[in-house]
């Protein structure tokens, strides 16, 4: 879990694009949203990897999506269910689900269903969020950890030490 959270603030702090921090974010809350177990979550884990983003970034939303996932359960259900139950898609869901290998993907769940549609639908306002963050993050948060006095104190921890040495290790070119 260390690596992860190295690569994103060595991510952050570096000259990584902000469009790709921000789309790495957005895919991780998408498969966050998504239960797993079901093709769905398997096939958009697959394609996230034809795209340019910060696999860091992703990996870390997901994990902290993943451990809160029982918290945001009872919202995806009520999402899904709403969806699942909308009139003029009925047909089109009972064409899905006669379809071979369609119903792997578990479309019908309303936990599925719920964390696809709000992970489309969360997907753009996440990614501006994070795109408008990450330069107040490097512009205004960095240079005050940096000059701050307890920066030197906190660096002599023995539990920070390590994290600090994976930042420097991730930062460097070609890892």
């Amino acid at each position: 879990m260390i690596k992860p959270i190295a690569k994103l603030i060595a991510a952050l702090n570096g000259n990584l694009r902000k469009g790709q921090i921000a789309a790495g974010f957005s895919w991780g809350l998408l498969l966050g949203l998504v239960p797993v177990g079901n093709a769905f979550w398997i096939v958009l884990f697959v394609v996230s990897f034809f795209f340019k983003h910060h696999h860091a970034s992703k990996l870390l939303v997901l994990a902290i999506l993943k451990i809160i996932s029982g918290a945001v359960a009872p919202l995806m259900d009520t999402v899904g269910w709403a969806f699942l139950h909308i009139d003029v898609l009925q047909s089109f869901f009972t064409a899905l689900y006669n379809m071979p290998f369609v119903p792997l993907t578990k479309f019908n769940n309303t936990l599925v269903a719920g964390g696809l549609v709000s992970g489309i639908v969360l997907w753009l306002p996440v990614f501006f969020l994070i795109f408008l963050l990450v330069p107040l993050y490097r512009n205004n948060v960095v240079p005050r950890i940096r000059n701050s006095k307890i920066n030197g104190v906190i660096r002599k921890l023995p539990l920070i030490g390590p994290l600090l040495d994976a930042v420097a290790k991730a930062a460097l070119p070609g890892k």
